[in-house]
Formats: C-alpha cells, sequence, structure tokens
C-alpha cells in the first residue's frame, strides 16, 4: 500500500456491515423459503458466499448462489450464470457487487435478471461511491462515500484479511 491509499473498511468493519446487511436480506424476504444471493464475479461473488453464510445462520431461509460473469470492459456481452435461468425464475434476486461506481456493471446485472419472471430483485453493495451513469441504486450498503471521479475504491481479498480502500 503507497501513501496516497487511505483504508476505509478493516475487516472487522466490513464484517459488521455484511451482517447488518444480512439482516436487512432477511428482513426484506422474510415470506421467502428460498432466495438466490448472486455475486458479480470477482469481489461480488466473494460478498455474496459471505453474506450466503450470516443469511443461513440467522434465518431459516434456504440462499441458492449464483455467479454472474459480466464483461465489465463490454458488459452488453453475454452474461453467464452458475445457475440455470429456471433455478432462479419466480424467486427472489439479491445481486451483490463490492463497489457501485458508475452503475454499468450493476445495471446490466439486474437486466440479465430480469429477462425471466421474479418476484423481487433487490442489490447490494459494500461501497456506494454515489458516481453514477445510470437510474441504479443499492437496496443495501455497507457505506456511501463521496470521492473526487478520480478516486477509485478498491475492495481487496488476501488469504486472511480483507479490507477496502481509496486510491
Amino acid at each position: 500500500m503507497t501513501t496516497s491509499e487511505t483504508i476505509i473498511l478493516d475487516k472487522t468493519q466490513i464484517s459488521h456491515k455484511l451482517k447488518r446487511i444480512a439482516y436487512q436480506i432477511y428482513e426484506s424476504n422474510t415470506k421467502e423459503e428460498e432466495i438466490v444471493i448472486a455475486g458479480i464475479y470477482e469481489n461480488g461473488y466473494i460478498l455474496a458466499k459471505k453474506l450466503k453464510t450470516i443469511v443461513e445462520s440467522i434465518s431459516p431461509i434456504k440462499v441458492n448462489l449464483c455467479k454472474v460473469l459480466i464483461d465489465k470492459k463490454k458488459p452488453t456481452n453475454t452474461i453467464e450464470t452458475s445457475i440455470k435461468q429456471e433455478d432462479f425464475t419466480n424467486k427472489s434476486i439479491v445481486l451483490v457487487d463490492d463497489v457501485l461506481h458508475s452503475g454499468t456493471t450493476l445495471i446490466y446485472g439486474v437486466k440479465h435478471f430480469l429477462e425471466v419472471p421474479l418476484k423481487k430483485i433487490k442489490t447490494v453493495v459494500l461501497v456506494d461511491r454515489n458516481h453514477k451513469n445510470f437510474p441504479i441504486k443499492a437496496d443495501f450498503k455497507g457505506i456511501s462515500l463521496s470521492t473526487s471521479i478520480n478516486e477509485n475504491v478498491a475492495v481487496v481479498f488476501e488469504k486472511n484479511n480483507y479490507y477496502a480502500m481509496l486510491e
């Protein structure tokens, strides 16, 4: 880490944020027996796995984990998921990403899931940067951070540590 980088969330803070988000997911799905938590690969999927574990530990809801592969440079390219469409049709979906910057990845992810009937779809991000180019919002977020357009937020997952930093 260089001197121009600042830790905005450490491992403990991220764990607390994820626990709070998991409770929000549970509260918005109390009538559901099963939901799909879909994480945008790579960091969104890591967060989705953590949320799955917490949601299942605090509720009776069965969580079907889904990996979402989106070309972040060309989000109009075909989006692939680790589960079949019939596995999320008429289900409640929670779409997870690490940072909401312009909204491009999240909106194309939502669009993909809207190709089939759903009960509802909610979005989760760990950090909302407030620089959206699309009409998308995070329903559940760890932190909102007003940054300059030149600053970047990175979420780093290392073997025994994870954190979010402003670069």
